[in-house]
């Protein structure tokens, strides 16, 4: 029997299926990627158990263990709650008020001419959002 045919059976086998969903981000490169995973517990021919974890369809390695990045494949990769990297870019795209700009010698509360100040644009990168969670070493 191929491998295939032999993990399609035992993925037939599972005692129970948890499903889960994490949130990454690369150190490295600054990338963030979400991915769900039925996380299948079976049994061996010795009765120990062991667990399989599916995503989309296929059996990949634990996340827990090494996750590799997608984008660069570095492996010093965060794991995090499901939901952090979307989180993120929601609040990124999410339109800012500019708030008008005070020249000097104006009175507080007096209308400026905002069309001779240019507005400065910063592009944000997700390492830069996730910066609060970089530790030290010690």
């Amino acid at each position: 029997m191929t491998e295939i045919a032999e993990r399609a059976v035992l993925r037939e086998t599972a005692t129970a299926v948890v499903h889960e969903s994490y949130s990454f981000a690369c150190m490295r490169c600054g990338h963030g990627w979400e991915q769900s995973y039925e996380i299948e517990h079976h049994n061996d021919a010795q009765g120990r158990d062991f667990v399989m974890y599916v995503a989309e369809g296929h059996v990949v390695p634990s996340p827990l263990s090494r996750p590799t990045c997608e984008n660069c494949d570095g492996h010093v990769v965060r794991i995090m709650r499901a939901g952090q990297v979307s989180h993120v870019r929601e609040a990124a795209a999410r339109p800012r008020p500019v708030p008008k700009p005070r020249v000097a010698g104006t009175e507080a509360g007096a209308e400026t001419d905002t069309a001779q100040v240019p507005k400065e644009h910063h592009h944000w990168h997700l390492s830069d959002l996730l910066h609060p969670f970089h530790r030290k070493a010690s």
